[in-house]
């Protein structure tokens, strides 16, 4: 995989050099990490294992648990063990699959979440067909094209990775591998490859977004003919739904849908987006949603 390349190692710069800094950092995010492989394989197996959260929701939200899983996992672990470590290098085949990695659970991530907006916009907008669109032979079949979409789009990223010569500066001002620091150090003009991962990336990112948002507007406009509690337990959903979106694609149309451009901010934007939203997803579905508290406490109580 080092045709393009006389480097066969990259060094991260990381979030800081500062070395009381760096311990406050691996305390922080070792937490956090932890925190969010705990949560997210709780819902996991809650959904996989519980009699009564056997609905399509459920089925795609153990998905994305699973997703969110993945995904901070694939920059958490080396940003940790970096915080302690004396040199923070990362051999250039570990840098390349790091970046297939990222990108097949950010993009497995973007796309569940289209699947869970259109779930809700069949349960609300098409309530007595909902059961017949959303059958379990469908929701496979989503997922599999989930599947699939994100393997197309992070073969596409490494394939540009792998183009990319480097033959001089090794350092990523960075924490992890990505498309964007690994531009500033490639011995070639960049330009196109930059527009390429714009309209990958950065489309992606932007048309998701749309489109979540819009059948959301559908769906708010559809529950003024719904009973006042049918109204409330919706709005419960969607705003959940509303607030995980926000925290994930805000960060991630400013990071992949502008010129190179460097900016100090980026690898804090970074790490809401990689890290702490991940986190806060299982806890927004948890703590707003009564069925999953409800099936949570039973299973895991008749387990212990």
């Amino acid at each position: 995989m080092e045709v393009n390349s006389s480097v066969s190692e990259f060094i991260l710069i990381g979030l800081t050099q500062d070395a009381p800094k760096e311990k406050a950092v691996f305390v922080i995010f070792l937490f956090l990490y932890l925190a969010t492989l705990l949560a997210n394989v709780l819902i996991v197996m809650t959904i996989r294992y519980s009699q009564t959260l056997g609905s399509p929701m459920y089925f795609f939200l153990s998905y994305l648990s699973f997703a969110d899983a993945c995904f901070s996992t694939t920059t958490a672990p080396k940003l940790i063990a970096d915080s302690v470590a004396e040199k923070k290098v990362i051999s250039y085949n570990a840098c390349m699959t790091q970046v297939f990695a990222f990108h097949f659970f950010g993009c497995m991530e973007i796309l569940v979440l289209d699947l869970m907006s259109f779930d809700r916009y069949v349960a609300i907008c098409k309530p007595l067909r909902y059961t017949a669109i959303m059958s379990p032979r469908v929701c496979g079949a989503l997922v599999k094209l989930a599947w699939a979409g994100s393997c197309i789009h992070s073969s596409a990223q490494i394939l540009l990775a792998l183009r990319l010569p480097f033959c001089g500066p090794n350092v990523i001002n960075h924490y992890f591998c990505d498309m964007q620091p690994l531009l500033t150090l490639a011995c070639v003009d960049t330009y196109v490859i930059n527009l390429l991962i714009v309209f990958n990336s950065g489309a992606i990112c932007t048309v998701s977004f749309i489109l979540l948002l819009i059948s959301y507007v559908f769906i708010l406009r559809s529950l003024s003919n719904h009973s006042a509690e049918a109204r409330r337990k919706a709005l419960s959903t969607c705003t959940s739904h509303i607030m995980v979106i926000a925290l994930f694609f805000v960060p991630c149309i400013f990071t992949y849908t502008r010129p190179l451009t460097v900016f100090p901010v980026d690898k804090m934007v970074a790490v809401f987006y990689t890290i702490v939203t991940p986190l806060l997803n299982p806890l927004i579905y948890t703590l707003r949603n009564a069925e999953v508290k409800d099936a949570m406490g039973r299973l895991w109580c008749s387990k212990l």
